[in-house]
């Protein structure tokens, strides 16, 4: 199921680039407000247009900064979950107490902050998840990465003369690579709720671009009269979010070798 409403989010993003019903970013108001049809299948927003259009655009830009945040946070945090773990315990101590530091600021804060130093738009909320996301991603590298040193293949290589670097690309990044595929999913669905949230307040993506956080926040004064107008990008928000969930759910029962273990 989870992998379904990723798929379904997946494709109505691939199908933007070639085709959309509709501009989505065209102002018509002799169509404003029409309810839904066979012209507009979710009808049109206080300016005319087309809420289907914009929901397909809408999932482009999610998934733009979803990959491009997750991709940031798993490239950071995993090699450093690795280091803290292969390194001196003083110095792993150290790594991880500086990423509880970072595990502080929430991702909305750290946006907030970027924004006003740097201006809000797309690349500061990617940039703000990412960092955001990276001490989930080291946590459990470190985590996974103990496990695997106490194996006897990781001792036996040990004891043959390689180096930390070698048992690291060789032996443990193979052995973790399943639970960093996980957590991959689950901070993706982290990532839909952050940006929606952060374009909802202004500091994500910049119009006229499409985003699903900006629709719930352009509905707000007509939540009264035509509720369908958040009702929309609403659902397209929850559906992508729960099928992240369930993916990284089903991940997690595939690779997590402590749930075999108690099973």
């Amino acid at each position: 199921m989870g992998l379904g409403l990723v798929g379904l989010v997946v494709v109505m993003a691939l199908m933007s680039f070639l085709w959309t019903p509709h501009d989505p970013t065209l102002v018509d108001a002799a169509q404003r407000l029409r309810g839904p049809g066979t012209d507009y299948l979710f009808g049109t927003d206080k300016f005319g247009r087309d809420l289907f259009s914009q929901v397909m655009v809408g999932a482009r830009t999610t998934l733009f900064v979803g990959v491009v945040a997750v991709g940031v946070a798993a490239l950071i945090g995993t090699p450093l979950g690795v280091f803290a773990a292969m390194a001196p315990k003083w110095l792993g101590e150290l790594v991880m107490r500086v990423n509880d530091l970072v595990l502080a600021f929430p991702a909305l804060l750290l946006a907030i902050v970027l924004g006003a130093v740097f201006g809000a738009d797309t690349l500061t909320a990617m940039i703000a998840i990412g960092v955001a996301s990276v001490p989930s991603f080291a946590r459990i590298a470190r985590s996974a990465t103990l496990g695997v040193m106490s194996t006897e293949y990781v001792l036996a290589a040990r004891s043959a003369g390689r180096t930390k670097t070698a048992i690291a690309v060789r032996h443990v990044l193979p052995n973790i690579a399943g639970l960093v595929i996980v957590q991959s999913s689950v901070s993706f669905a982290i990532a839909v709720l952050s940006e929606a949230a952060l374009s909802f307040l202004g500091f994500g993506t910049r119009p006229p671009t499409p985003s699903w956080g900006r629709m719930l926040q352009e509905s707000q004064e007509l939540l009264a009269v035509e509720p369908r107008l958040a009702l929309v990008p609403g659902v397209a928000i929850a559906l992508a979010v729960l099928g992240f969930n369930l993916l990284g759910d089903g991940l997690r029962d595939r690779y997590d070798p402590r749930l075999e273990v108690r099973g």
